[in-house]
């Protein structure tokens, strides 16, 4: 199913080239970055201050924006969510037919907050999140609580 939007609140634009071994830079030039694969994936061994790769990208932009997400179901719950730390492991791998997939695993962790909360907002900003609705029913994204 997919998800219409009512209303366009932002639209980022980001421009590549070279593929894996390029560079990205987005419209307002606040994103400027060399790309190259991981030595995973055929990189340089000593990949340091070499450039990122699109699943680093993704991993930041997911933790962000779910970490937001928890924000404002926490507020909605009257939970302090401001220590909050959200970790996204982004694996990429091969899938039927031949082609490529992500899967997303999700840590969250609120200090001083009982695990019960904690799995209870987490499961609320998985339904308010941007990307977790972008990527429901995609790929796989498991969620843990610290």
């Amino acid at each position: 199913m997919t998800t219409a939007l009512n209303k366009t609140l932002y639209t980022a634009r980001a421009t590549a080239h070279g593929g894996r071994s390029g560079h990205a830079v987005s419209s307002d030039g606040n994103l400027d970055v060399n790309l190259q694969p991981p030595k995973e994936m055929g990189g340089p061994q000593d990949a340091h201050g070499g450039g990122t790769n699109p699943e680093q990208l993704f991993a930041a932009g997911y933790a962000a924006c779910f970490q937001s997400a928890l924000a404002v179901v926490g507020r909605r719950a009257g939970v302090d969510t401001s220590a909050s730390l959200v970790q996204a492991d982004v694996s990429i791998g091969t899938i039927p037919g031949g082609g490529y997939g992500l899967a997303v695993a999700l840590k969250v962790t609120i200090p001083g907050v009982d695990r019960d909360t904690v799995r209870s907002l987490t499961d609320a900003a998985h339904q308010v999140c941007p990307y977790s609705n972008a990527t429901r029913g995609n790929i796989d994204v498991t969620l843990e609580v610290d």
